[in-house]
């Protein structure tokens, strides 16, 4: 690698267009810091921290501890109490090994920020490599009740359920993935009569919401099945909104999820 040898500018311009590209070339981006662009970090500006943690997860991913942790006192001394910081400093734990050490910091984020996918995922892909698959399952269904359309969760889940056997989960994962009308449709007559045979059951109902929806949204779904599958899965809302009204605490608060639920199109708008 010859980092050495290029202007400051080109190397800065270069790290930049890989941010932007979401690429991360993991050791050429520690060669040309180490070698070139540490030297001038004092002429980027704001951008400098930017940069500055794209070197500590390029050191990270290189197991290149001396290139990482210098930045990361930086960006901590520069961004008190920053989540996103606070994350990098959890993804240094886990390239240490210290695995719980790391999860006990991605719960501190959720706390203060439920919606903060990155720290849910990171979480998540902790547990599964610790060969905690239940938690692992269970941390991703919480993060799909939040972010529903995120396609490589779905196909995270239904991995995950394979790995567990749980080959009807599996399948119904795997029918929201592809988005397939007929699996769909016997997913929501499952969840339908799971919520018949027992009203309470928050699962299924949300089960429920979730397969009416996709099966409304499908453009192989008659004007008359749309309407009625609409009106099913308004049901189904409603019924989550007084679970959660009847049993809502103060450590417990479904209000942001309803939220969630509640932003989805019901209604016909073509």
């Amino acid at each position: 690698m010859a980092a050495i040898d290029l202007d400051w500018e080109e190397v800065r311009d270069q790290l930049r267009t890989w941010r932007e590209d979401n690429t991360r070339h993991s050791e050429e981006v520690v060669d040309m810091w180490e070698y070139c662009l540490r030297h001038y970090k004092h002429k980027l500006g704001d951008e400098r921290w930017m940069v500055e943690e794209q070197v500590v997860i390029a050191g990270l991913d290189c197991y290149r501890l001396d290139v990482a942790e210098p930045s990361l006192v930086s960006l901590s001394e520069q961004f008190t109490g920053s989540l996103r910081v606070r994350k990098l400093k959890a993804m240094r734990l886990e390239a240490l090994e210290r695995f719980d050490e790391a999860i006990d910091v991605y719960d501190s984020i959720i706390r203060l920020d439920e919606t903060n996918s990155t720290a849910r995922k990171r979480k998540v892909a902790v547990l599964r490599g610790q060969g905690r698959i239940a938690d692992a399952i269970k941390e991703l269904t919480e993060y799909l009740k939040i972010f529903m359309s995120d396609g490589e969760a779905w196909q995270e889940l239904c991995d995950l359920y394979l790995k567990e056997g749980d080959y009807a989960k599996a399948a119904f994962s795997n029918a929201v993935l592809n988005g397939n009308l007929d699996n769909m449709e016997i997913a929501r007559s499952y969840f339908c009569q799971a919520a018949k045979l027992n009203p309470g059951n928050v699962r299924a109902l949300y089960g429920l919401f979730l397969s009416c929806t996709q099966v409304s949204s499908s453009s192989k779904c008659s004007a008359q099945k749309k309407k009625e599958t609409q009106q099913l899965a308004a049901w189904a809302l409603k019924e989550i909104a007084d679970r959660y009204s009847k049993c809502r605490t103060k450590a417990m608060d479904g209000s942001k999820i309803l939220e969630t639920f509640g932003a989805l199109s019901l209604t016909d708008k073509a």
